[in-house]
């Protein structure tokens, strides 16, 4: 029973949590988002004060309640009271006109206090300060959109350093040090089950670029564990490879860790490689024991239930070739991974990885919209909302950078996410956002516990929070639509199965179990419950067949970092400089050839007629990025030996040296030749018209729809510029007139475009919107229209805006959920396309006699004539097929006691809205009872067949509907309709007369055995 606790004033509060603290097994509950709990049976005496420091909602820090001197966090928010001196609580609660809430039994939250020093924030600040005090450059957390075409996701926190580890690009500091945002996939399935799996994680990693190794690596991981973090060295256990002499000697002689807690363990363990060839070397790992009372002999490191590993030291020291050797690396890498929420598990002494202050808060809230209690509920329920609180964390942090919900790559991951928070949600009975909508989305509900959680994870959360929110929103509310399909679907399924039983067992096909979980989010243990109910079994073999082939192409698809430096011909490009870019500035320029590639192999020279990739030192030629194709021009040698052209039709940059891709048209070029390199100066002004274009675009979005709509994708194209941006419905005729007059007005006002080298920093805090997809490293070019638009972008653009003379939006259109996509024409392109539209004008003026302002009048005018003349066609089809079908009314027979009259008769050549007008004027002058089936193939290879029965027909239980679909599959086809009328259409016109003379047959038996 509900008891409801009220106290309208201040100076009650005492009273209040005295007298409600005592109800044990209650919520003790607040006025708006304050919340406090207690931990178990409470009474007056052991009560001792209550007390309470600033704190988010959801995340338990600060506030804490003692009972005999034990120290336990309540939930609090913007709150400060205790029994003693609650005085300088005052303004806080009397800001309230009441405090009501109302206290539900089971209601209890059971919360461990969490020290300042251990809470999640904490670790990860004192793993980074840990390394920046030892010369490590901190450095922030890299999208979860890598720029590394390999993955779809950042799986690991060395990612953004691959091209550094390749050789690709120069260290711009020995070592460094970060926490990454992470997700993976590939065990999806463990999520929830296991104490450790997660999809969302973050890795906080220290890297060495050929600065220190082996020896200090594994010098700085134990001081870190066991003195900054204290871990007691006793429960401390480390693996080696098992080749790794060197590293177990460190462990043991340096580091002083005895023999029996080291374990060599096998390449599958701790030997890290990205691919067949490539970079790699062997792995120390660090491990935690839960149970240090079950002593050392036959120590099983990979026994969850007594060890965590929670530090992966890899030393990148070999390269292995093609034939499988590994040769030693000139410059010798550290990569390491320490998992933060397996940090927080261990220090905050939790049982798993969900109940740390990492997850747990989000846990929390969405056990409250469920009304249950997490401490005292069954395994189901615990797993219900552990996959909630991981996947909240996933969709949180993908959406605010950028990746939205859809059916391909990225946007299905969140998506299928999405949909398993959903499905756990209406498992667990919740139903509505928790704010009295029942028909609302209770997702982000939750989800605002997680972006509360973010700013020291990522800053920018918080600023998407309300394109986060709707975004969840929509899909929920659009995937409980797909669930209540699904139902339907289930139902379809077992009623099939019913009927057509294997072995004389009906059985549910693992297929379509399959195909309910992933498409319509379906839990096997749902179906398997529904099916069981109907007597149904379950092929459970099939399902797991078709989750394992999934798993393995996730697996494959997302879950290896490829550092295979990748063939001859890019070790090759690699051991060159890295190609100037000039092209800012000038469109042609004098330069020398570095290497020629044709079919991944390098060349020494190539010859007429071949299609090359030619690697400059200098060039004036823009290499593809940003949206903005690559320039097209040629490269001329000229010299005492050899003349040669080289027409270029695209350029791409990888690891900084350009590849210009063309084929030879004449003569031949060899590495080591000067050539005269000349960009296309009219395609790159058309570029440089949409590429200015697009930012002013983006600029008029924002002012038109609002700040939020940012940029997902853009081409900038010779012909065309394509801009895609978040929007989560069409706009209307009306914005996309105003965002192009918008444009076209600041095109007038001729503004200059500007461009200067910063940090990113400063770039941010004076407004520069970064392009959607770009990497950026410390110093970035700004390009600013002032007034107008300021971005980060490494373009090329007009030194005007005047220059691009107009921009036209060609089209507006969905092209993903929540995503649009504008299509447009500015410079040479605007003029061509308005002179285009300019001729067809005049084409149609003269065509039709009329001035170009009275088209529109004249075309409306044409339209209603042609309807007038299409329904005159119609009226006149339609009497001469009642005059063919009157003369058929002789040809009826009486059938039956009732004689009933039939006519079965070919009507030929007449379309289906005359058949059926020819059908029902028969049955009128046939009378009741009466039944009329006629058939005409109107050509074209189609036939149509209508079938009307009169009131008597139908009550003696014969339906058109389901009688003229039996008789379309004759022809091929199939249809339906009420019970008095029914059409249906077929492919097979000879069988026609087949099909008309089972209608008879039919028709017959049936009045027969009515009679």
């Amino acid at each position: 029973m509900a008891k409801a606790v009220q106290a309208t004033h201040a100076l009650a509060l005492p009273a209040l949590l005295k007298g409600a603290l005592t109800k044990s097994g209650n919520r003790v509950g607040a006025y708006g988002s304050v919340r406090l709990y207690h931990i178990a049976q409470l009474n007056s005496s052991n009560v001792h004060h209550v007390s309470g420091n600033e704190s988010t909602l959801g995340c338990f820090r600060g506030s804490t309640l003692f009972l005999n001197s034990k120290k336990f966090v309540v939930a609090c928010d913007r709150l400060s009271i205790s029994t003693s001196s609650y005085r300088r609580s005052l303004p806080a609660i009397c800001s309230m006109s009441a405090l009501t809430e109302t206290v539900k039994e089971g209601m209890v939250d059971t919360l461990k206090s969490v020290d300042p020093e251990i809470r999640g924030d904490s670790i990860r600040k004192r793993f980074l300060d840990f390394y920046a005090a030892r010369g490590h450059k901190l450095l922030p957390s890299s999208s979860l959109v890598p720029d590394d075409p390999t993955v779809l996701l950042t799986i690991a926190g060395m990612l953004q350093f691959k091209p550094i580890f390749l050789g690709q690009v120069p260290r711009s500091y020995p070592c460094a040090t970060t926490t990454q945002k992470v997700v993976r996939t590939n065990d999806i399935e463990n999520v929830g089950r296991t104490a450790r799996h997660h999809t969302f994680f973050e890795m906080l990693g220290n890297f060495s670029f050929g600065d220190y190794f082996k020896q200090q690596a594994i010098a700085w991981a134990w001081e870190l564990a066991t003195k900054e973090f204290k871990l007691p060295v006793e429960r401390v256990w480390v693996s080696v490879f098992e080749d790794d002499d060197e590293a177990l000697a460190i462990w043991r002689d340096e580091v002083g860790v005895p023999v029996e807690r080291i374990k060599r363990m096998g390449a599958e363990d701790n030997f890290w490689s990205s691919g067949a060839t490539g970079p790699c070397g062997p792995c120390s790992e660090m491990y935690f024991d839960f149970h240090p009372e079950r002593g050392t002999d036959n120590a099983d490191l990979n026994d969850d239930s007594r060890f965590i590993e929670f530090y992966n030291l890899v030393f990148m020291q070999y390269n292995r070739t093609d034939d499988g050797q590994l040769e030693p690396l000139k410059n010798k890498n550290i990569d390491t991974g320490l998992g933060l929420e397996r940090m927080a598990q261990i220090l905050q002494q939790v049982p798993n990885n969900y109940e740390t202050d990492l997850i747990y808060p989000i846990i929390a809230r969405a056990a409250e919209l469920a009304n249950v209690n997490y401490q005292t509920a069954d395994d189901h329920v615990k797993t219900y909302l552990k996959v909630i609180g991981d996947h909240t964390r996933a969709v949180v942090y993908l959406i605010s950078d950028g990746v939205y919900p859809s059916n391909i790559g990225r946007g299905y991951i969140v998506r299928r996410l999405i949909r398993r928070v959903v499905r756990m949600g209406r498992l667990l009975g919740i139903r509505g956002d928790g704010r009295g909508n029942q028909e609302g989305a209770f997702l982000p509900t939750i989800a605002e516990v997680a972006v509360g959680m973010s700013g020291d994870v990522d800053p920018n959360v918080q600023q998407q929070k309300t394109k986060i929110y709707n975004e969840l929103k929509r899909e929920e509310l659009r995937f409980v639509q797909t669930l209540e399909k699904g139902e339907k679907l289930l139902e379809e399924l077992l009623t099939e199965a019913l009927e057509k039983p294997v072995n004389d067992k009906p059985c549910l096909n693992g297929k379509d179990v399959f195909r309910l979980y992933d498409t319509f989010g379906f839990p096997v243990e749902i179906t398997e419950e529904v099916a069981s109910e109907r007597g149904v079994a379950v092929d459970l073999a099939g399902f797991e067949a078709e989750m394992d082939v999934q798993r393995k192409q996730s697996q494959a698809a997302h879950n290896v970092i490829k550092l295979a430096v990748g063939g001859a011909a890019q070790e090759m490009i690699a051991r060159v400089p890295e190609t100037e870019f000039l092209g800012y500035n000038e469109l042609s320029s004098s330069s020398s050839v570095l290497a020629i590639l044709a079919n991944g192999e390098s060349l020494g020279e190539a010859r007429e007629g071949e299609e090359v990739e030619i690697v400059l030192d200098r060039t004036p030629f823009y290499a593809e990025s940003g949206g903005q194709v690559g320039d097209h021009g040629y490269l001329r040698v000229f010299g005492s030996d050899s003349e040669a052209v080289v027409k270029v039709k695209d350029v791409v940059k990888e690891a900084g040296r350009f590849r210009h891709i063309g084929v030879v048209q004449d003569g031949f070029v060899r590495v080591g030749l000067d050539v005269d390199a000349e960009v296309d100066s009219t395609l790159r002004q058309r570029a440089q018209a949409h590429h200015t274009a697009t930012h002013l675009l983006q600029a008029a979005l924002k002012d038109v729809l609002g700040s939020d709509v940012s940029q997902a994708g853009s081409l900038v194209a010779f012909d065309r510029l394509r801009f895609d941006f978040n929007l989560p419905r069409a706009m209307t005729e009306a914005e996309v007139l105003k965002v192009e007059s918008l444009v076209n007005e600041w095109i007038g006002m001729g503004v200059s475009v500007t461009s200067e080298e910063m940090a990113i920093g400063v770039a941010k805090e004076k407004g520069a919107i970064a392009m959607f997809g770009e990497k950026y490293g410390e110093q970035v070019r700004v390009v600013s229209v002032p007034g107008i638009s300021m971005e980060l972008c490494g373009g090329t653009h007009v030194g005007n805006i005047a220059e691009i003379r107009g921009l036209k939006i060609v089209s507006e259109q969905g092209i993903a959920s929540g995503v649009r996509r504008i299509e447009a024409v500015a410079g040479n392109s605007f003029i061509e396309y308005i002179n285009a539209r300019d001729a067809v004008v005049k084409q149609l003026s003269s065509f039709l006699k009329v001035k170009a302002d009275d088209l529109a009048g004249r075309v409306t005018g044409l339209q209603e004539e042609v309807r007038a003349a299409r329904n005159e066609a119609s009226a006149l089809r339609v009497e001469l097929a009642v005059a063919k079908a009157e003369a058929l009314i002789p040809t009826a027979v009486s059938i039956g006691d009732s004689n009933t009259r039939v006519l079965v008769a070919s009507l030929d050549k007449i379309d289906a809205e005359s058949l059926k007008a020819a059908a029902e004027h028969l049955l009128s002058q046939l009378g009741d009872p009466a039944a009329v089936v006629v058939g005409s193939s109107p050509g074209d290879g189609k036939v149509s067949l209508v079938a009307t029965f009169s009131p008597s027909v139908v009550k003696q239980g014969i339906q058109a509907g389901k009688f003229v679909g039996t008789i379309a599959k004759i022809c091929g086809g199939g249809g339906g309709g009420r019970p008095n009328f029914a059409q249906a259409g077929g492919r097979q016109p000879e069988k026609l007369q087949e099909a008309l003379e089972k209608a008879k047959e039919d028709l017959k038996a049936q009045l027969s055995k009515s009679s």
